[in-house]
């Protein structure tokens, strides 16, 4: 686990820097066990600073709104660094965005958090119901320890652990300038059964399925807002003149915006599971992307963010590519 005031003598330094205006971080969240993103422009503010099972967001995210390109008219742009705390899966993110050329490398500063596994917020509160004073989470072993309103319980760590954890290949970040602890080793591969499960139903049953999920949608685009590779500054989704797809929510309209999201993020979804972590009405989106996923490796042997050198899947052509399937 990493060492809190290891973290914030390191924090305080690179923010006591003149070549860097902000730090993403993590601090404790205002009720409950949560955990909500930082953003530390001076060096004061770094006592408050935080990492604990409890920090699940994905910090890759602001980076892209951070960095976003031209600055209003009259106005400078900040060229100083931004930097940011990633868990292993988080700095895939940020391959991936570097291998699209979203910001150039030397524009950040990677503080890497190896990672033992973070909880799934929504089975720690149906396990602990209506906590609103502030709590703590920290992993001792194979156990969650959980102090809240004067008490403490431990939880075996696979009963909140979050699902992604369970299968994740990456628990050290693969791009960073400091590394705050040890090295992660891996802590399963991937096998895909969720997804050859859903593969194994007839049309009819995933029809069924996928219906009555979108059914559910609101069209909130916490999903899409929420996504570190949804950082296209005009959605297509969005437009009007010409309107891709309307503003009604039924499920014609909720699938075709979810089909789109995922033919998206084909090739470029780093299995963060935000998108599904937000989602207020609980679509199990990642369903979708990871079937994705797992034909994107299959078929072309690519894993996204995972080489920061490589071009991006679908922006590639070679010559000697197979077109047997040209008519």
């Amino acid at each position: 686990m990493v060492d809190i005031e290891k973290l914030r003598e390191i924090a305080r330094e690179i923010i006591s820097r003149d070549d860097v205006r902000q730090l993403i971080g993590y601090r404790q969240g205002t009720y409950g066990f949560r955990a909500r993103p930082a953003f530390v422009t001076d060096p004061g503010e770094v006592d408050k600073l935080i990492f604990s099972p409890a920090c699940v967001n994905n910090l890759a995210t602001y980076i892209t709104l951070e960095e976003r390109l031209p600055v209003p008219r009259g106005q400078e742009p900040d060229l100083r660094k931004v930097a940011v705390m990633v868990k292993g899966c988080d700095s895939r993110a940020l391959v991936q965005q570097m291998e699209e050329k979203a910001y150039e490398r030397e524009r950040i500063l990677v503080l890497g958090i190896p990672c033992t596994g973070v909880v799934d917020m929504d089975k720690v509160e149906k396990r602990f119901p209506g906590v609103l004073a502030r709590g703590e989470i920290v992993l001792e072993g194979d156990k969650f320890l959980l102090t809240y309103d004067g008490k403490e319980e431990e939880v075996a760590k696979g009963e909140l652990l979050a699902d992604k954890c369970t299968r994740c290949r990456y628990p050290t970040p693969l791009v960073y300038d400091q590394l705050l602890d040890e090295e992660v080793a891996r802590f399963a591969d991937d096998d895909y059964a969720d997804v050859e499960a859903l593969e194994k139903r007839s049309a009819e049953e995933k029809w069924a399925y996928w219906e009555e999920k979108f059914s559910r949608c609101i069209r909130c685009y916490s999903c899409r807002n929420v996504c570190p590779m949804c950082y296209c500054e005009d959605c297509v989704l969005d437009r009007l003149n010409p309107q891709w797809m309307r503003r009604s929510v039924d499920v014609s309209e909720n699938t075709a915006y979810h089909i789109a999201r995922a033919y998206h993020l084909a090739g470029r979804c780093i299995q963060c599971g935000e998108c599904q972590r937000v989602c207020p009405v609980d679509i199990p989106l990642m369903e979708l992307n990871r079937k994705f996923y797992k034909d994107v490796e299959e078929l072309y042997d690519y894993e996204p963010g995972t080489n920061a050198e490589a071009p991006p899947l679908l922006s590639t052509f070679k010559v000697d590519d197979r077109e047997d399937f040209i008519m």
